[in-house]
């Protein structure tokens, strides 16, 4: 049997809560603001994945090192940046390298 990849909505809402400490609601709230983005079912349930999971696991991380979030926003806007930035400098990199 294969099992489906992290990047897939598999988790309802009351087992993500339960594998983060997270209430639903918060959950709710994380999404409204930006920080998650779990898939929906034809539905509209809310299917969380595994790096979902992970990702809920780094804003309560942050959240208990004292960020707002608001300040948590920033981190991940700032993370996105670093990673474009870095494809960048990979793609370049890769031209220079060319006869």
């Amino acid at each position: 049997m294969a099992y489906p990849g992290p990047e897939r909505g598999v988790f309802p809402i009351s087992v993500t809560s339960e594998l983060t400490d997270v209430a639903p609601q918060m959950l709710r709230v994380y999404e409204q603001r930006g920080l998650l983005s779990p898939e929906r079912t034809p539905g509209g349930t809310r299917r969380y994945s595994g790096q979902d999971v992970d990702r809920i696991r780094e804003i309560t991380a942050l959240l208990a090192d004292g960020l707002n979030l608001a300040g948590i926003e920033h981190v991940f806007r700032l993370q996105a940046e670093n990673q474009r930035l870095l494809a960048e400098v990979e793609r370049l990199r890769g031209r220079d390298r060319r006869p």
